[in-house]
């Protein structure tokens, strides 16, 4: 009997463990997708954005290089701190640089500034 009670108090124990880090997740709306993978192009003095699972971000604003961190909730994504180049190119808007956070809507991504503006948007990949 004693094993019997055992093996009951820790299959209760799994499954509320389990419970509670289901709790955890990040929810996503419906209508909304996940931010991880690529968006935007890889043409040249395009914009693109690679967000990585494990939060790290890297791409180009189309002149220059980023780097950084990112998280999401539902549908809003957070970009952390992102660090630049500095080069001077001609001819491309650098408007990604500007990134504060980001909105998810299907296979667009809505990028906004610290002000909270729409400032772009790139396409899935």
């Amino acid at each position: 009997m004693k094993t019997t009670k055992t093996l009951v108090a820790t299959g209760g124990l799994a499954l509320a463990l389990a419970f509670a880090l289901a709790g955890c997740a990040p929810a996503t709306p419906s209508g909304s997708t996940g931010a991880a993978g690529t968006w935007g192009t890889d043409a040249p003095g395009e914009p693109q954005l690679v967000l990585a699972e494990d939060g790290s971000l890297s791409g180009t604003d189309g002149c220059n290089r980023l780097t950084g961190s990112w998280t999401q909730e539902g549908s809003t994504v957070d970009f952390g701190e992102v660090a630049s180049t500095m080069m001077a190119c001609e001819d491309v808007d650098t408007w990604l640089s500007s990134l504060s956070t980001g909105t998810v809507q299907g296979t667009t991504l809505h990028v906004l500034d610290a002000d909270g503006v729409e400032i772009g948007s790139l396409t899935k990949g």
